[in-house]
């Protein structure tokens, strides 16, 4: 029998900015296979990079990384143990904010989630923390004490914390307030 854990969508982003990584709130999102059209990690597939050392830099592969999830529990779990008020899916560059699902990072690959407007999106793994999104802290905090380490303390902050990975499996609309079933893979 699959097991099926329930959570809900708080919040919808995308980054339409080439410029940025940061992502934008909307309110909802038509996902086809490449992911999020527009958005900075659409497409079928994408360039090798630190992430797949088996492969040169800029070798295509497969995109396993079209969207990205954090959860409001640990962003919040982030934010106290790098002495900020908060932290924003935005700066982290997460295309969805779910609640209601404190461990969230912790799902399993191949765990699938299924939204009320047809889409199926399959957890690829954890997304691993990297210093982008400290750097975005540091530029947005510049009177924090340790202002000079957030880039490096958000790393080893986020690691298990950071959300994960997930690729579409099939297209339809997610919205703000939508509640989502998790369907644990069997062991």
């Amino acid at each position: 029998m699959a097991v099926v854990l329930t959570t809900r969508v708080e919040a919808v982003l995308g980054a339409w900015d080439a410029g940025t990584f940061v992502t934008q709130r909307v309110e909802a999102v038509e996902v086809d296979f490449g992911g999020i059209p527009g958005d900075r990690h659409h497409g079928l597939t994408r360039p090798a990079g630190s992430r797949e050392p088996m492969y040169p830099r800029g070798t295509p592969i497969r995109n396993r990384r079209q969207l990205s999830a954090v959860s409001v529990e640990e962003c919040a779990a982030i934010a106290t143990g790098l002495g900020l008020d908060a932290v924003l899916p935005e700066w982290l560059g997460a295309n969805l904010l779910l609640e209601g699902l404190p461990e969230l990072t912790r799902l399993p690959a191949g765990a699938r989630l299924l939204f009320p407007g047809g889409a199926g999106l399959v957890c690829e793994g954890e997304n691993r923390p990297c210093r982008h999104p400290g750097e975005v802290l540091a530029a947005l905090h510049p009177l924090h004490p340790e202002r000079e380490a957030l880039p490096v303390r958000f790393v080893q902050v986020a690691r298990g914390r950071r959300g994960i990975v997930l690729s579409v499996e099939r297209p339809g609309r997610i919205a703000q307030g939508d509640r989502v079933r998790i369907w644990l893979p069997r062991s």
